[in-house]
């Protein structure tokens, strides 16, 4: 009976999956979370077919215990552990409750739709394959069947009107096919992929203006200067280097200056190309290093499964203090005789972070961390069944507080490039962010999957905003090209897409990027024509459809609200 805890303490992540108010996920994201859970939980109430199971054996290695369904349901719907449910009664949480009492309410338009969408998907086969895994003897064909019949038969999708959809009187669940197959199937990615063709939709635009002849996207005519800076914050013992990019012109008071934070494990050369082209169009750019997160660190990053042991949780407070202890550094370097004297507007300040750093600068545009709610999602940590962000956020579960703001006035625009936002602002924390903001989302990122990481957070900001999607895209494959093997970022286990293939992202990345941050300048309507879709087409390949809106498209936006649970 002890080897049924272990994949306990993984599976029960995987049905609170399931119940979260605190992303809305999209209807087929959700779906994969209740094939899984039915393997474990069983079912709820609904009206049973003739030919629906009855029972569920539940099995792992020599271990067997069969189910009653009705004791199930009267669990779901009372609480009560019968007596023929003692033998697992440890598994029963209040989790487990509400995962076998939840429905997901749809019309019957929406649930054939759906059910269409996943199976049509990219991830649809390997839901589907990991279900025959999980329930022994199940054909391919009668798991698609059931997916569709489930559907259909009510006004709601459910545990049970999965399980009643499957065939035989008694129903074999492998819990140890379940765990595996959880842990291999990163959820929030495949919802992510299953929005593909609704991300290259574009909402209709009116009155679009016709590009001007000139490319932002290519190098300025200045030279470009660059020179490295060190500070040390001796009151929290960090000591930031910082990479800094300008041109030999006079200075010009009326450029904001460009800040730029990297992600995990990175360095301040990561987006190294798009500084040295904003720099050559006149603008001065600091590439800052945060030395509790970047590549020096990573080397010496434990092996773990404790996000708070592997990256300190004061990181996600200390990232945004590094900026704004910095700026104050730049200010006084304003003020001094050299070369950069006048150059470094720090009051007008332009934030572009990527990965952990797009974190960084929606947290200083006045994102609050909501930090009780992301408390509640991560009271199990074990990272089965979620992305690598996912679980990274739960570092920050262990700050202490509920609200935190670390906004910093200086900041007055912000690109955040595939954030890591999660749960980490809950569910009305981006709303305070009312300066312009630009997001990039990239719909093949297995690290910080688009559905809760990019849509849904850029669907709370109150400010101007815009979204650049890159269908096929990968977590780095905006990072400088030279950079991902200094900082270690190529493995085997994430494919990174790169070379010439995704060279038109980093190119409308330039254009837009620059385009976005003149807007803060006397040249904002030279350069608003840039901020459209019409400019992200004209980048556009079929291998890498690339898009700009100010909005999701209609179908999307219904979509992520059919996935709203409360």
């Amino acid at each position: 009976m002890s080897k049924l805890n272990r994949p306990n303490s993984k599976v029960s992540q995987t049905q609170r999956r399931f119940k979260q108010p605190v992303v809305k996920f999209p209807a087929w994201a959700i779906m994969p979370i209740m094939v899984g859970s039915i393997a474990l939980t069983g079912i709820c109430t609904a009206v049973m077919p003739a030919s629906a199971a009855e029972r569920v054996m539940l099995r792992l290695g020599p271990f067997q215990q069969s189910v009653e369904i009705a004791d199930l349901e009267r669990f779901a719907e009372t609480g009560e552990v019968s007596t023929n449910l003692q033998p697992i009664a440890y598994l029963l949480t209040p989790d487990v409750r509400r995962v076998l009492s939840d429905r997901l309410e749809l019309s019957p338009d929406q649930a054939s739709d759906l059910v269409d969408e996943l199976l049509k998907s990219p991830g649809g086969d390997r839901i589907v394959q990991a279900v025959r895994l999980i329930l022994p003897g199940i054909g391919i064909e009668q798991v698609e069947a059931a997916l569709m019949l489930a559907a259909r038969q009510a006004n709601n999708v459910s545990i049970s009107s999965l399980f009643r959809a499957l065939p035989g009187e008694t129903i074999t669940v492998d819990l140890s096919a379940l765990v595996a197959a959880v842990s291999k199937l990163n959820l929030p990615y495949l919802g992510t992929k299953a929005l593909d063709s609704y991300l290259q939709q574009e909402s209709s635009v009116e009155n679009e203006p016709a590009l001007p002849n000139l490319d932002p996207a290519a190098a300025g005519d200045q030279p470009v200067r660059q020179q490295t800076l060190t500070f040390s914050d001796r009151q929290r013992g960090r000591t930031i280097p910082v990479e800094v990019y300008t041109s030999p012109q006079p200075a010009d008071t009326q450029q904001p200056l460009v800040l730029i934070s990297h992600g995990l494990g990175s360095d301040r050369q990561a987006l190294a190309y798009l500084a040295r082209h904003l720099a050559s169009h006149g603008m001065t750019v600091a590439a800052l290093e945060h030395p509790g997160s970047n590549v020096t660190w990573q080397a010496g990053a434990p092996i773990t499964l404790d996000p708070s042991q592997l990256l300190a949780p004061s990181e996600f407070i200390n990232r945004p203090l590094d900026v704004s202890f910095v700026l104050d550094e730049l200010a006084k370097v304003n003020r001094q005789s050299g070369l950069l004297q006048g150059k470094l507007n720090t009051n007008q300040v332009s934030m572009i972070g990527h990965s952990l750093g797009g974190y960084t600068a929606l947290a200083l545009a006045g994102g609050e961390l909501q930090l009780d709610e992301l408390r509640d999602f991560c009271k199990n940590k074990l990272p089965v069944g979620y992305s690598a962000a996912d679980w990274l956020q739960c570092s920050a579960a262990n700050l202490i507080g509920n609200r935190r703001q670390l906004r910093d006035e200086r900041v007055v625009q912000v690109i955040a490039l595939n954030p890591i936002v999660g749960r980490l602002f809950g569910q009305t924390g981006l709303s305070k962010v009312t300066t312009p903001t630009l997001i990039l989302a990239a719909t093949e990122d297995v690290l910080a999957p688009t559905l809760n990481h990019q849509l849904q957070p850029f669907t709370q900001l109150a400010g101007d905003k815009y979204l650049l999607t890159a269908i096929g895209g990968t977590h780095l494959s905006v990072t400088e090209p030279a950079n991902l093997t200094r900082a270690g970022s190529q493995n085997s286990i994430v494919k990174e897409r790169r070379g010439a293939d995704i060279e038109p992202l980093r190119q409308l990345l330039q254009g837009v990027s620059l385009a976005f941050i003149k807007q803060q300048t006397p040249e904002a309507q030279t350069y608003a024509p840039f901020l459209s879709a019409t400019y992200a087409r004209s980048l556009s390949t079929e291998a890498l459809p690339l898009r700009l809106s100010t909005e999701l498209p209609a179908n999307l936006s219904r979509w992520l609200q059919v996935g709203t649970q409360e």
